[in-house]
Formats: structure tokens, C-alpha cells, sequence
């Protein structure tokens, strides 16, 4: 029987993860060089432009919106939530990855986080932004948002905490703090890096001024360390907390196919799939247009894969469950809803949903299919679609026939919600532009550190 070696199957596997041949120059070499190269590659001035056209656009809507009113929405009676509430939901649950990524996976000890981290938390804070918008347009006068925080009114007028919209501003900000926090804390060491090695005034002063004055000491690290776990503690929490808060939005009411307990875990396991899948369909085109193979590699979209699956799993669960609770509760309101899905003016976007998130994820379980890199981007592209027409089917079916069929009525998005939907991509693409242009996409200390690891254990 053959004995097998510990220390040599931890080389292989940081091996897996890192890449051979790489040293720590080379390391900081090949990721600093995509920031602080003298050319902007010109598909990176394509792709900003026309993100930065979407983003405009998204100003035209809000503008136009502040103008005339979100009557220029496709929402009615009784649809009085629609494709803005959709996005809302849509967004948050994308944010979902990076907050699991580096919080959870770095406190379970998994190296293999260590490549795909800053771009999945960077990640998190763009679509939080974008996330966050909707409420605020959503309300009708915006202009009035910060009614909605407990400050000291000389009205004597306080938010109606008992509203779930409340426990959603508490969320979200929540999640957004603590996620730019956790964000820039591990950015501090590149900062420094990028600093010492800047060849511009304005380099050094700028990425000088981000590095807070870090040497690389001891005493730096010791501090580093202690806050960056204590983030990640914090932030833990938040993975479910703020999904199942935001879950609560539905499930707190009356409305049948949303008065239900199975929605705050069913809504978790759902962001958690919709974020790892928008990590692969931006991450994959990124790793062949910046040559990160030695960084990102098929462990890495394996290992995503995997979560993708499981957690895919676990949203057909929640599906199938729908359906039993609502035979099982004998309740004919909750039984319609279900055969409307099925059956009704919308059901071909339920079927959609079933085929984009259920069936074709399922190719995921095939090895061959996880080594194939366009099959792998194609089935996150389908989740990305299949969570969409998720929140769709979730809030405009539940909606438009309640329960007097007096008042029922049908929804379709206006231009004006389109162009929104596709102004807050733009934002979201625009920042992430920014974000690969200006700041480390990968994190250069740690891979430095598997290096280390691997240099270890071969001698």
C-alpha cells in the first residue's frame, strides 16, 4: 500500500492554486503591472465608454423620474412593485459572493480564495450601490430619503420601524460599511506596494496616502491581522442577516406566494447563487484578456462550480417546497398562485426560470463540463438570467392577481424601467472599469504568501 505525504499534497495543492514557477518579484511584477502600466490597453477604453454610455443613461431615467414621477414605471394597481423592486433584489443577492468569499472562506482557512477575493469584494460594493438606488427612487419623493433614518427630527416625526422598507435602509447600510471596510483593510498592504514601486509624483502620493503610512512591520502586521479577522467576524453574520432581511420585505406579509417561512433561507441560498455566478461570468473573460491563468486557475473555477451546484440545489429545493406548501396548507389562495405560475399569462417566464436555474446548472456535475471554460461562462450567464426572472416571477405573479379578481390586472415593464435596469449595469460595469484600471484586481500579499508556502515545502 502506498503512503502518500502530507507535505508534498499541500505543495501540490498551493501549486494548484498559485501556479508554478512564480517567485515573490514575479508575483508583484505581473499584478501591479495591469495597474501601473504607462498604456491603458484600448479594449479597456472600448469597454469603459460604452459602460459609461449605460451609465449616462441611467442618469437620463433618474433625472426624467424626478421630473415626472414614478408613474413613468410600469406599476399599477395591484402591481405596485415591479421590475424596480426586481433589480433591487436582483443587486443585493449579487453582492452575496464577495462577502462570503473573503469573509467566511478566509475564517475556514481556504487558500483558495486568496485570487478571486479583492475582485469579489469589489464586486459587493458595486452592486450595493447599485442596489441601493432603487429604494430611494422607489419611494416616490426621494428627495426625502433621510426621513427614513432615526435622526432628531425637530417634527417630532420618526420612521415606522415596524415597515420592512426601515429594517432594509438598516441592512443594507450595514452590509455596505462593513463590506468597504473589509475592502479597503486588505487593500492597505498592496497600497503600500503600489506606492513604493509607483514611478509618478502623483502615484506616490496618491497610493501613500491610501497606505496609512504602512512599513511592513511587525507591529503593522500583528494590527493588520487583528482587524482583518475581526471584519471578517463581523461581516459573517451579515451574509444571512441581510438576504433574510430583505426576504422579509415579502414574507412578513399576507400576499399569497409570499407569506411564507421558507423565504429568509431560501433568499440566502439564492444570493449566494446569484453572486458566485456573476464572479464567473466577469472573472473568466478578465482571466483571458489580463493572462491570469498562473493566478485564477481551474481549481479556482472548479472550486466555484462546486458552490454554484450546491448552492443551485438548495434553490431547487425552495422551489419544490413552494409547491408543497401550498397543496399541503389546503389553502385555495396559495394553490391559485402556484397554478398561475404554471399555467397562467406570465408562465412561460416561470418555465424560463425552471430551465435557466434548475436544468442546465445540472451540467455542472459532468468534469468535463468544469474544465470546459465557454460551457462553465455560459451556465453562469443562464443563473444570472434565471435569478432575474426569479424576483420577477416572485413579486409580479404573487401581484397582479390578488384576491379580488375585480382588481386584477396585468404588468409590462415601461422603457423608462429598462433603461434604469441597464443605467445601473453601466454603473456597476463603470466602476468595475475603474476599479481594474486604478487598483490591484487580485491580492498581491497574499498570493506572496502562497508563494512562500510553496517555497517552504519544497525545501
Amino acid at each position: 500500500m502506498t503512503q502518500t505525504n502530507p507535505a508534498s499534497e499541500r505543495a501540490a495543492e498551493t501549486h494548484d492554486i498559485v501556479g508554478s514557477g512564480h517567485t515573490f518579484g514575479s508575483v508583484t511584477d505581473k499584478i501591479s503591472s495591469i495597474v501601473q502600466t504607462t498604456r491603458t490597453p484600448k479594449a479597456w477604453y472600448v469597454g469603459f465608454t460604452i459602460s459609461f454610455a449605460f451609465l449616462m443613461l441611467l442618469m437620463v431615467s433618474v433625472a426624467w423620474l424626478f421630473v415626472r414621477g414614478i408613474g413613468i414605471w410600469g406599476i399599477n394597481i395591484p402591481v405596485g412593485w415591479g421590475v424596480d423592486i426586481v433589480n433591487f433584489v436582483w443587486w443585493i443577492g449579487i453582492g452575496h459572493a464577495g462577502t462570503l468569499i473573503s469573509a467566511i472562506l478566509l475564517l475556514m482557512r481556504q487558500q483558495w480564495r486568496t485570487s478571486i477575493n479583492r475582485f469579489a469584494e469589489a464586486m459587493t460594493l458595486f452592486a450595493v450601490s447599485c442596489a441601493g438606488l432603487y429604494p430611494i427612487l422607489h419611494l416616490g419623493r426621494p428627495e426625502y430619503f433621510y426621513w427614513l433614518l432615526p435622526y432628531p427630527s425637530t417634527m417630532g416625526i420618526w420612521p415606522q420601524f415596524r415597515s420592512p422598507l426601515m429594517w432594509d435602509v438598516f441592512a443594507v447600510s450595514t452590509y455596505a460599511t462593513v463590506s468597504a471596510l473589509f475592502w479597503f483593510v486588505g487593500l492597505i498592504p498592496d497600497f503600500a506596494t503600489l506606492r513604493d514601486r509607483a514611478t509618478s509624483t502623483t502615484g506616490q502620493v496618491i497610493y501613500g496616502i491610501l497606505a496609512m503610512g504602512w512599513r511592513g512591520s511587525a507591529r503593522h502586521w500583528r494590527r493588520y491581522e487583528q482587524a482583518y479577522l475581526l471584519l471578517a467576524a463581523l461581516a459573517t453574520p451579515l451574509v444571512v442577516s441581510v438576504h433574510t432581511i430583505v426576504s422579509f420585505d415579502f414574507a412578513v406579509s399576507v400576499i399569497p406566494g409570499w407569506h411564507t417561512t421558507i423565504f429568509p433561507p431560501y433568499f440566502v441560498a439564492g444570493a449566494i447563487f446569484a453572486g458566485f455566478a456573476m464572479v464567473l461570468t466577469i472573472m473568466l473573460p478578465l482571466r483571458a484578456a489580463y493572462g491570469l491563468e498562473d493566478f485564477v486557475t481551474l481549481r479556482h473555477i472548479r472550486n466555484m462550480c462546486y458552490v454554484l451546484l450546491a448552492s443551485g440545489l438548495i434553490v431547487a429545493y425552495g422551489y419544490l417546497m413552494e409547491v408543497f406548501f401550498a397543496w399541503y396548507s389546503g389553502n385555495h389562495y396559495e394553490a391559485h398562485v402556484i397554478l398561475n405560475r404554471f399555467y397562467g399569462p406570465y408562465a412561460w417566464l416561470y418555465w424560463a426560470l425552471i430551465l435557466t436555474n434548475i436544468v442546465i446548472p445540472q451540467l455542472l456535475w459532468f468534469s468535463r463540463v468544469r474544465q470546459n471554460l465557454l460551457v462553465v461562462w455560459l451556465v453562469a450567464m443562464s443563473v444570472n438570467i434565471g435569478m432575474w426572472l426569479e424576483r420577477f416571477v416572485i413579486i409580479v405573479i404573487s401581484l397582479h392577481q390578488d384576491f379580488l379578481p375585480s382588481s386584477w390586472g396585468m404588468y409590462t415593464p415601461t422603457f423608462w424601467d429598462w433603461s434604469t435596469f441597464f443605467g445601473t449595469i453601466g454603473l456597476f460595469c463603470s466602476l468595475l472599469f475603474l476599479f481594474l484600471r486604478f487598483l490591484p484586481m487580485i491580492s498581491i500579499f497574499e498570493m506572496r504568501e502562497l508563494v512562500h508556502h510553496v517555497e517552504d515545502e519544497a525545501h
